[in-house]
């Protein structure tokens, strides 16, 4: 049976993020970098761990709320628990059916920094799917100007938006 392609983007971008896992030691994974704002690979990568899982919880729920993220410290502190809550959030992702997608549901997220309401908006199973790949992808340019800062090589395309790679791709090659 062929895979939505929103599922088989939700599990490359999962899978980028193993091989990063794997290419960093422990000291890498949770060194905070003071060009970066104080932060650590660590961080980011939880980061995005957290909203693929508010995704997953919402689906039970019928209501995301990327505002009640977990924040497992466990996974910005040690990179093997990381690597293996992302297999377990990348079978969950891959146990999705395709039709389940289209279903209707619910998000909640604080967006105004003055008003302390999170609106709750009607989207769909597939469109927090998208929403969850784009926002990994980014952090991930983040985590790739990180891993710059410590000298260490993140893999190809790495935090580049698929369009983006497939513009640079089709334009022509200078002499």
């Amino acid at each position: 049976m062929k895979k939505s392609p929103l599922i088989a983007a939700a599990s490359e971008v999962l899978r980028q993020g193993e091989s990063l896992l794997r290419a960093l030691d422990d000291e890498k994974y949770r060194r905070k970098l003071r060009p970066a704002f104080n932060s650590a690979v660590g961080g980011h990568y939880r980061h995005c761990l957290d909203h693929f899982q508010s995704l997953l919880d919402g689906l039970d729920a019928d209501e995301v709320n990327y505002d009640h993220r977990k924040r497992d410290p466990r996974i910005e502190n040690d990179r093997k628990f990381a690597l293996s809550e992302t297999h377990r959030i990348l079978s969950a992702c891959q146990s999705i059916p395709e039709n389940f997608l289209e279903c209707p549901m619910n998000v909640r997220s604080t967006v105004n920094y003055e008003i302390d309401e999170a609106p709750l908006i009607a989207s769909t199973v597939g469109r927090e799917f998208m929403y969850a790949v784009a926002h990994a992808i980014h952090h991930y340019a983040l985590i790739a100007v990180m891993c710059g800062l410590m000298k260490m090589p993140v893999p190809a395309g790495f935090g580049v938006a698929p369009s983006t790679l497939k513009y640079h791709a089709e334009q022509p090659k200078a002499a």
